[in-house]
């Protein structure tokens, strides 16, 4: 009994000890399954950085508030200065990074049972190149957002203003998107990030989800698309879906037809919902109450109980928030009774049921045509959907166009149906040949040129011979000449961007054919042949003639490609850096030496007669 005490204590402390022990190593097991996340996410770099600056920023704000307690001004203003530059670049990440990630891979799995894959297919494929799986994500999730925010936009000229109220319009002069970051707080953020969150998966949920599963109920063999390729097909899925965003879906939507089309449906819409849900002054407002705003406003006294109230109070308070911001509303008249009131409950349900039978026809419609239409040339092969919806999404495209164009013509009689018929087909011919020459060859040597410049040199080893898919470099072609038509427009006046302007210009309507040829395709046709055959040559012909060994002339026919662009380049930035010290030398001489400048009027009938007294003097 005596020692059963000590005893009893050695093993309270022992207990102490296990519990300290345990508590230790579950700290230790939580940061190194915190690291092994951070390792498994194969961004380990890029999540330490963000978590870095947003404990920098939360140091930041509590160093502010040290010295604005301790009233150290200069401090606190500094510290408030690096406060709102580590703010305004986390937001920028989010907004342009974080955000159009997350839409991309909701978009992805929204779209799984369409492409009859599973969520271990997708973590496969981002364990095997997780920064082209996150690349591809980010850039459809852009994609979502750049076309939601166009739909966006079109919805504003045809709605009332004030009625999108609660998102912001980017068209707007006075929009300023990094003012707002720097004056609104960070919980206002976060909300608004949360908002476009739920809104833009909502209507991922709504126009993806549950049009594939009607699709999968009421036509079980439709789906799923073909989009599996051989790995020795000569084309990659990277390429064509690039020639789907970027060449198909913009050719068609830039149209002004398209645009009118869908501006036309959304307003049709707008208009049956008004006057079926009562909500036609909501909506589009009320054109005959602007000539009666005096008496509105004389019969809208204290005394008076009507039954229905101008309601444009929320949108002006609104814009008040906004501190200074544009108004941009109208009122409009919101009636009290309850029955209307829950007939305009349905607006929501009436828009929901729009969009998800417009995305049923659209995932549906183009690419049966395509499919149909393809069987006649390829019977039973199964081709890439890609092609199906292309070819799909023009025929529908032109079918719509001949039933809107042919009511018109019809009336003037057969004469004219003739004669516009000739005209349209003299012009699809000019069309045709410009597309084969813009469209067809010059994105194919370009595409070449870059193989052979920059992605040949860098994949393929000296020991291996390269090989060259037409149908691939065709495709990257037609994005590096769209890239390049893009900078030259945005650049300095030169020829090609005079040339590419006067194109743009007279359109698809006054083609001029003979201009284009002779200004825009041979000149640029000459180039690239030059630089496709010029190294060719000399590594091939003039080379071998020297008396290398074969291993020299390899090296030489596989390298001379970007050893030209580097003797170019280098060329380039010379004659520019001689331009610039030729204008700053002008400039320091006119300022040191020159005097004064006369302007003189020229007159070409005075010139010329001088010219001709002083030669017949000289003669004489």
């Amino acid at each position: 009994m005596v020692n059963s005490r000590p005893t009893a204590l050695t093993g309270v402390g022992t207990s102490v000890e296990l519990e300290s022990l345990h508590i230790s190593c579950m700290g230790c097991c939580c940061e190194i399954g915190l690291k092994l996340n951070f390792k498994s996410s194969h961004f380990e770099g890029l999540v330490t950085t963000i978590v870095g600056y947003i404990l920098l920023a939360m140091t930041l704000i509590l160093c502010h508030g040290l010295a604005a307690l301790v009233r150290f001004q200069r401090s606190r203003r500094l510290l408030g200065v690096c406060y709102i530059v580590v703010k305004v670049s986390l937001l920028v990440v989010v907004e342009i990074g974080v955000f159009p990630l997350i839409c991309g891979w909701w978009l992805d799995i929204c779209s799984l049972e369409m492409f009859d894959a599973s969520l271990k297919d997708r973590e496969l494929s981002f364990e095997s190149a997780p920064g082209t799986t996150m690349f591809l994500h980010w850039l459809v999730g852009m994609v979502y957002v750049f076309y939601f925010a166009s739909f966006i936009l079109l919805l504003r000229e045809v709605l009332r203003p004030g009625v999108l109220w609660f998102l912001r319009n980017l068209n707007d002069p006075d929009f300023n998107p990094v003012q707002e970051m720097i004056h609104l707080p960070i919980y206002r953020h976060l909300r608004r990030f949360i908002l476009s969150v739920v809104v833009f998966g909502s209507i991922v949920l709504l126009m993806l989800w549950l049009p594939v599963r009607m699709i999968k109920l009421l036509l079980p063999a439709f789906l799923p698309y073909n989009v599996m390729l051989y790995s020795d097909a000569p084309v990659s899925e990277l390429s064509l879906e690039l020639l789907l965003l970027q060449v198909v879906l913009p050719a068609l939507l830039e149209q002004g037809h398209t645009r009118q089309w869908l501006k036309g449906l959304v307003r049709a819409w707008t208009v049956s919902a008004g006057y079926l849900l009562d909500l036609h002054s909501y909506l589009l407002g009320d054109q005959e109450g602007e000539d009666n705003d005096a008496d509105q406003q004389a019969n809208n006294q204290p005394g008076r109980n009507d039954n229905a109230i101008p309601q444009g109070l929320h949108a002006a308070h609104q814009a008040v928030l906004q501190q200074g911001g544009p108004v941009g509303f109208q009122p409009y008249r919101f009636s009290l009774c309850p029955v209307n009131f829950l007939l305009r409950l349905l607006l929501i349900l009436f828009m929901c049921v729009t969009l998800m039978v417009a995305s049923l026809l659209c995932l549906t419609l183009p690419v049966f045509t395509g499919r149909y239409l393809m069987s006649f040339w390829t019977g039973s092969a199964k081709i890439h959907e890609l092609y199906t919806a292309a070819c799909g999404l023009y025929v529908c495209w032109l079918s719509i166009r001949a039933v809107t164009v042919l009511p018109g013509w019809m009336p003037r009689g057969r004469g004219v149906v003739l004669l516009k018929v000739q005209e349209w087909a003299l012009m699809i011919l000019k069309t045709v040949v410009v597309a084969v020459l813009l469209a067809g060859a010059i994105p194919l040597l370009l595409g070449l040129l870059f193989e052979l410049v920059i992605v040949a040199p860098l994949r393929v080893p000296l020991d291996q011979t390269p090989l060259f898919y037409p149908w691939q470099d065709w495709a990257l072609g037609v994005l590096h000449a769209k890239i390049i038509a893009a900078i030259t427009l945005m650049g300095p006046q030169w020829w090609l961007k005079t040339v590419i302007e006067q194109v743009y210009a007279n359109g698809i309507r006054n083609i001029d054919l003979h201009f284009i040829i002779r200004k825009l395709a041979a000149p640029v046709l000459c180039v690239l042949l030059v630089s496709l055959c010029g190294p060719y040559v000399i590594s091939a012909g003039i080379v071998p003639i020297v008396g290398v060994t074969m291993e020299m002339q390899i090296l030489v026919q596989r390298r001379i490609y970007p050893f030209l662009l580097m003797v170019v380049m280098l060329l380039g930035i010379l004659s520019f850096q001689i331009r610039q010290f030729k204008r700053l030398y002008e400039h320091i001489k006119n300022d040191k030496y020159l005097v004064g400048q006369r302007l003189v009027n020229y007159e070409r009938s005075v010139a010329g007669r001088s010219t001709a007294t002083r030669s017949s003097s000289s003669h004489e």
